[in-house]
């Protein structure tokens, strides 16, 4: 397991170097700004860059991807303008794997599958409703399941995303039967006390974007009981 670097402000900082900056995000934390004006997880990483290297003025940050607000896990952002559309080609073009897992109430129907949908999203109630074959406005979406480990009451499944879909894997997993607990939208019966939902991007392994080098980054879990019985 990779040393976490930073606990600054709350701020897990997972890998950093000149060029990129990859952050354990907590439950409840945006990725970018939107219409709730709560002060975004890419603010947070600029004032500790600024700090820590005494950079004065604007802090140049590109976001690559985001997570959804209840969800724990690995966030990449760029640190150069030369970096950042490297990067997006190679999330855009899936050469990043990207590995969750989630903890859902019901066993899934096979303790390895892959799921095929089509996802369609609703921007007026923000969620996504899957159907199994193509309808207009939307798009095709991806995943493979394993049960990696069955808890007292809940199950572990390790998802590994071929397409990165708005709300996949909830949508998905919720279409078999499996809705991650604590997602009251998606269908678990109440939600977590902290707002969260069981969902952790766990790995990431890709190419460093500028050295060429590998990478494998591995996000602790969040500290609470059910995800340590996870171990």
């Amino acid at each position: 397991m990779k040393k976490i670097l930073s606990n600054k402000n709350n701020l897990n900082v997972l890998y950093e170097d000149n060029h990129l900056i990859i952050v354990n995000k907590r439950a409840g934390d945006i990725v970018q700004g939107d219409k709730t004006g709560d002060k975004p997880l890419s603010d947070v990483v600029k004032e500790y860059i600024a700090e820590k290297h005494n950079k004065p003025g604007n802090v140049y940050l590109g976001v690559v991807h985001r997570l959804d607000r209840p969800t724990t896990g690995i966030v990449v952002f760029a640190r150069t303008s030369k970096a950042l559309p490297r990067l997006n080609k190679l999330f855009a073009e899936k050469d990043a794997k990207k590995t969750y897992w989630a903890v859902v109430k019901n066993e899934p129907p096979k303790s390895k599958d892959t799921l095929i949908h089509w996802l369609k999203k609703n921007p007026k109630n923000n969620k996504s409703y899957p159907h199994n074959k193509e309808v207009k406005d939307s798009k095709k979406a991806i995943l493979h399941y394993e049960l990696i480990k069955k808890l007292n009451s809940y199950f572990l499944l390790e998802i590994n995303l071929e397409t990165g879909r708005h709300h996949q894997i909830r949508t998905q997993l919720a279409s078999i039967g499996c809705p991650i607990k604590g997602d009251l939208k998606y269908g678990f019966y109440r939600s977590n006390k902290d707002a969260s939902i069981h969902l952790h991007a766990r790995y990431l392994a890709f190419e460093h974007p500028v050295k060429k080098e590998p990478l494998f980054i591995e996000a602790p879990l969040p500290n609470d009981a059910l995800w340590k019985a996870c171990l």
